[in-house]
């Protein structure tokens, strides 16, 4: 490149341009195809990648050449070709059944094989506004209704700034971690058993009663061997 221009292409290089004690020189036997081959070529000291393909001459022009298919502005301007309209087929509407089966029973016909007769005499078709569905019944749009898509809402900046979605997340987060713990401390809380009750609550006493005579149940806590009542007082008296 040079004085702002763009340099020829590198074209692939022969044997009389191989100078001696260059890159690509060949001792011996020397062919065309050894300096076209990517695997054996050196690159030049100083100078771009050559390319190893033959390529055409200087007067080639790259391009795909597209044959004329008119005549061009003088052509255009001689004639006017203009576009046939197409004719629309007419659409053959569908019977209507509704209206010949009325005729058909009006008339007194109920067999098949007698609609069928009618249906050939009385060939009932249904009318364009009646089969088109848009036309017999309109979609109802309000009054002040505005078509297209709703316009994006404002990003909130004010709430970008002060971090306030990252708050919000942070307090979910903290209830949800609360809530997690509550659930862990119910799930290991140990139940109670008769043994942890019974240490809590223990039962009351039982009197210990000993084993008496049968025959000395119903005489009574102690047993009286003085003869009368005077004499147990003066025995008591005199102990005491």
């Amino acid at each position: 490149m040079a004085g702002g221009g763009t340099a020829a292409p590198r074209r692939p290089l022969t044997l009389p341009e191989v100078e001696p004690g260059s890159e690509n020189e060949r001792l011996g036997v020397a062919r065309d195809s050894m300096l076209r081959n990517p695997l054996i070529l050196k690159a030049e000291l100083g100078k771009p990648q050559r390319n190893c393909y033959t390529l055409p001459g200087f007067d080639f022009s790259y391009g795909l050449y597209v044959h004329r298919t008119d005549g061009g502005v003088p052509e255009a301007i001689g004639q006017w070709n203009t576009a046939k309209p197409r004719t629309g087929s007419v659409q053959k509407m569908p019977r209507d059944f509704i209206t010949m089966n009325r005729g058909a029973l009006k008339a007194g016909y109920t067999t098949a094989r007698e609609l069928n007769l009618y249906y050939k005499a009385k060939d009932i078709r249904c009318k364009d506004d009646e089969y088109n569905r848009f036309k017999r019944c309109p979609p109802k749009v309000p009054a002040d209704l505005t078509y297209g898509i709703t316009a994006r809402p404002c990003t909130p900046l004010f709430d970008l700034l002060q971090h306030k979605y990252k708050e919000l997340w942070m307090e979910q987060q903290r209830a949800l971690t609360a809530a997690q713990r509550v659930e862990k401390k119910k799930k290991d809380k140990v139940r109670e058993t008769r043994t942890t009750l019974l240490r809590k609550h223990p039962l009351p006493a039982k009197e210990e009663s000993f084993w008496h005579l049968p025959h000395l149940e119903k005489v009574g806590p102690h047993l009286s061997t003085f003869p009368d009542r005077d004499a147990r007082k003066k025995a008591f008296s005199a102990s005491h």
